[in-house]
């Protein structure tokens, strides 16, 4: 009797959790994401700062509109190789979500990187999963010319049900010295109670995923050699 109410304890919770953010005992659908995305319908944080991501980390680091109104950044930048074929290879992993590639997170790759799409994040975190409405905001690429080295990079802002509110981009380049750069850069701040208790834990997440994703590039970059 006494695991029973318990099980129906934990089952009520979940129901309650569900009502606040998409959640999922199982792996994500494509069933779950299209119902989660149908229902996620408007952007979470303000208008105000809609694109911001698309301006460089350093600027960002002295907007004081984006820290007074709590927001938090993280920026990752690794070098994934060199050459313009080693760029190609790269943006064409970011436009098939390779990124994402990752047994505890993913993106349906299937998923347009244009500007309006909205997608899920499918994360797993500790029992269920938790689905991360987001809509893409911008997308900019940078052609090769003499005197512009090529770069690729979306952002995308969250929306209602999303943990967190806020933007992330995503970008590749290649720089002056023909280094292939894969960058990550967001501004986030809690979004509902869960990830006000718990966000500590979450910029912590925020960085493993950084370094989890940048090493999916890197597995997917150096299997397109071989």
């Amino acid at each position: 009797m006494k695991n029973g109410s318990t099980c129906n304890s934990l089952m009520g919770l979940f129901g309650e959790l569900k009502k606040m953010v998409f959640l999922s005992w199982a792996r994500p659908s494509p069933k779950d994401q299209k119902s989660c995305i149908e229902r996620s319908d408007t952007f979470n944080y303000d208008v105000k700062h809609r694109g911001a991501s698309a301006k460089p980390f350093s600027f960002l680091k002295e907007d004081k509109g984006l820290s007074q109104d709590g927001f938090f950044l993280n920026h990752t930048r690794v070098l994934v190789g060199s050459g313009v074929d080693t760029y190609e290879k790269g943006k064409s992993a970011l436009q098939a979500w390779r990124h994402f590639g990752l047994n505890w997170a993913f993106v349906h790759p299937k998923t347009p990187t244009q500007v309006g799409t909205k997608f899920c994040v499918c994360v797993k975190e500790f029992l269920p999963w938790v689905m991360l409405p987001l809509k893409v905001v911008y997308v900019d690429e940078k052609r090769i010319s003499k005197r512009v080295t090529p770069s690729f990079s979306f952002g995308s802002g969250t929306l209602q049900g999303h943990l967190l509110a806020g933007e992330e981009r995503f970008s590749i380049g290649l720089d002056e010295n023909n280094q292939v750069w894969y960058e990550i850069m967001s501004f986030s701040k809690p979004a509902s109670v869960l990830s006000f208790v718990g966000y500590p834990y979450v910029l912590l997440r925020q960085k493993y995923f950084a370094q989890q994703s940048a090493n999916a590039v890197l597995k997917h970059l150096n299997a397109s050699k071989s």
